[in-house]
């Protein structure tokens, strides 16, 4: 193996340990094969990618979901906007969100790394 695809994949397995709680993890797999196909460039772009913290965006939610706060850091405008006017469609959305924001932020932080590569 060359020295290149040893420091490659020395540094994808350190992003991977670093970051895997971003990711679901049947996609880490994904993520790791993508990360060691692309350039070196797209590798930057992609490792240097800001993730939103998948329990974070369960606190916001919980705190503030009401106002549709979470869906608008996901870029979910138009469901921000249904939560904010509202209140969340009397409080459904909200608990509907607490159980899977998460799952939500995983796959936002998929397409961020996939939109990079």
């Amino acid at each position: 193996m060359s020295d290149n695809m040893e420091r490659r994949e020395e540094e994808v397995r350190l992003y991977l340990v670093n970051n895997a709680k971003f990711f679901d993890q049947s996609k880490v797999p994904y993520v790791r094969e993508k990360l060691m196909s692309c350039s070196d460039q797209q590798f930057m772009l992609a490792t240097s990618t800001e993730l939103k913290d998948p329990t974070m965006m369960l606190i916001i939610s919980i705190l503030v979901g009401t106002l549709g706060i979470d869906r608008f850091m996901l870029g979910d405008t138009g469901m921000g906007i249904l939560k904010l006017v509202t209140g969340g469609l009397c409080g459904i959305l909200t608990i509907i969100d607490w159980f899977g924001i998460q799952n939500k932020t995983k796959e936002f932080n998929l397409q961020k790394i996939s939109m990079a590569i």
